[in-house]
């Protein structure tokens, strides 16, 4: 690994510094930091210092390189960490085509599957009907481990969850090595009603493992809007191939959101989503290439759970928003997903109530904080469990 490592940032370094002779465009400065306190008494704290650059070449082409410093406490320990954080080149065609080559972002239609940074390629272009068809391939070996949240097998979790050591930085600071590549279709008004969205995104587990895992996912969601009212639908189909054996999953979302008739700007959203259980050797929990967690105390995965959500949202004035969740969380099988203890036919994990604040004085500056709670006693898997709370708080601020 560490032989990829110094290849790659030699060619960083050859990409990058020709930049720096160029008249640019925009410069600038951005200091982001965040941190959470748990009910394990633990505090986690990332602050990451990212200067970026935005330099256009010619009529059709530009450059945005953007890297940093992140200092990092978590494990009862500081460390310095460097990131690269999203560099791309862009060049567009008269005829209405664009390919993006560097460390870009990428969200299939769910936003749940695979979404984030990834270093690779794509290439979108418009068609007839006002259609997109967008194709990329992607590699995640470079992208620091706790930003990709890459942990489709029980590896890749113990390896998320330890700590960065210097001594052996290549093996503890990198994702999962693992390509990727998606198809994706869209069209903003199929039957002048429907705004509908297409994908296939299949990816190959490089790591060289004896258990390699592979799988490939099958996305449709559909949306429709009458009056204030937006209805939105998405399902997936997933096969994967694990230590030889094919397996099968699903999972899917619904939505209903409402814009109030008041005199605030406000929505009431309800939110479920479904992941498949593990029944026998062929349909199996859903497992999903990066990990989004579910719930701002029980940060769940999907993968064998399900969720209902209540969401009131509210922008009380123009600098300041606040919002207030209540979310049910539901097993899929009687497999232990998030460390509680098993109960009796226990299929009910809780209730979360979780609020979020956001105060934005000027367009350079966002402050956000959240906080809830988690209740077990709601449900049936560990009723005389303890609560369980959290705190999280970001700041980014943008220097010129």
């Amino acid at each position: 690994m560490k032989k990829y490592f110094l290849k790659y940032t030699f060619f960083l370094i050859l990409v990058m510094l020709p930049v720096f002779s160029l008249a640019a465009k925009d410069i600038g400065l951005i200091l982001d930091q965040s941190g959470t306190y748990n009910y394990t008494e633990e505090l986690h704290y990332y602050g990451s210092l990212i200067p970026w650059l935005s330099v256009p070449l010619g009529n059709a082409s530009d450059l945005h390189v953007s890297a940093g410093i992140t200092v990092q406490y978590e494990f009862e320990e500081w460390k310095v960490l460097p990131e690269l954080f999203r560099t791309e080149f862009t060049h567009r065609w008269e005829e209405n085509g664009e390919i993006k080559i560097g460390r870009m972002f990428y969200s299939e239609p769910l936003g749940f599957i695979a979404g984030g940074l990834f270093d690779g390629v794509r290439y979108v272009r418009d068609l007839p009907n006002d259609t997109m068809l967008g194709m990329g391939v992607w590699y995640t070996g470079f992208l620091y481990k706790k930003n990709a949240n890459i942990t489709m097998t029980s590896d890749e979790m113990d390896n998320y969850n330890s700590p960065v050591d210097y001594a052996n930085f290549s093996d503890t600071y990198f994702a999962p090595r693992r390509l990727f590549a998606a198809v994706d279709w869209e069209h903003p008004g199929f039957m002048e009603i429907i705004r509908l969205h297409l994908a296939f995104v299949g990816q190959f587990d490089l790591s060289g493992s004896g258990n390699l895992y592979h799988s490939q996912y099958l996305i449709a969601k559909a949306a429709v809007q009458i009056n204030s009212f937006i209805f939105e639908l998405g399902a997936c189909a997933g096969l994967a191939e694990n230590a030889g054996t094919f397996q099968v999953s699903f999972a899917g979302e619904a939505g209903i959101a409402w814009m109030l008739p008041t005199q605030i700007n406000d929505r009431l959203l309800f939110l479920s989503r479904f992941s498949g259980g593990t029944f026998n050797k062929t349909f199996v929990s859903f497992v999903p290439i990066t990990t989004e967690l579910h719930g701002g105390v029980l940060k769940s995965k999907l993968s064998g759970i399900s969720m209902f959500r209540l969401d009131y949202t509210a922008r009380l004035h123009e600098t300041f928003s606040f919002g207030i969740q209540s979310s049910y969380f539901i097993r899929s099988d009687l497999e232990d997903k998030t460390g509680m203890p098993n109960g009796p036919a226990g299929y009910l994990l809780g209730n979360e109530f979780f609020f979020l604040l956001r105060w934005s004085p000027i367009s350079d500056l966002s402050v956000n904080a959240g906080g809830g709670i988690f209740l077990p006693s709601l449900g049936n898997v560990d009723k005389k469990g303890d609560v369980l709370w959290n705190i999280d708080f970001n700041i980014v601020l943008a220097l010129y």
